[in-house]
């Protein structure tokens, strides 16, 4: 099978760099461990020495960077901390899963247009899903769909509150 294989073409260069040693002539690979050490230690500590040999405008930059990076990871872990909390003290109960518009708890005036906007979206939203729904029953009825999943038994038992649901919404318009 070996005569199959299809040998890719090295040019001179790389065969040479694939067939140098790793570690110079006559060094101990032990050494060599202890130097790779002694190299990654004093790397840490040449991010603050290269700090030195930048500009003015480098320094500054680099400072730039890591106080947005800080920043960054502080907002993070508060927003992660505030959700947390607010999601500790919330209970759902069944009324407030059934999702009914009510016009008046609305804070936005209905008298804008953005609000109107708005309506008009969720309405074409309802429109779409109720047109689901039946063309999810009709494939049913005929037969089509024979073993639904649990999401399509759910949007097919949703049917009712997203009716109901458009009727009010049409109703305020």
């Amino acid at each position: 099978m070996d005569m199959y294989r299809r040998r890719s073409y090295e040019n001179k260069y790389v065969k040479f760099f694939k067939s140098k040693p790793d570690l110079p002539p006559g060094m101990n690979p032990e050494d060599a461990a202890v130097a790779r050490q002694q190299q990654q230690v004093s790397s840490a500590t040449d991010k603050q020495s290269d700090a030195a040999g930048l500009s003015k405008t480098a320094k500054r930059n680099m400072k730039r960077k890591e106080k947005r990076k800080q920043q960054n990871q502080n907002h993070q872990e508060t927003s992660e901390e505030v959700l947390t909390k607010d999601m500790d003290g919330l209970e759902i109960s069944a009324e407030e899963k059934r999702v009914s518009p009510d016009p008046n708890l609305d804070p936005v005036s209905t008298d804008t247009s953005a609000a109107a906007a708005e309506k008009a979206k969720k309405i074409k939203n309802l429109r779409k899903k109720l047109r689901q729904v039946e063309e999810l029953q009709q494939k049913l009825d005929s037969g089509e769909l024979k073993n639904p999943s649990k999401e399509q038994l759910d949007k097919l038992g949703r049917a009712q509150a997203l009716q109901e649901e458009l009727e009010i919404l049409e109703r305020d318009l």
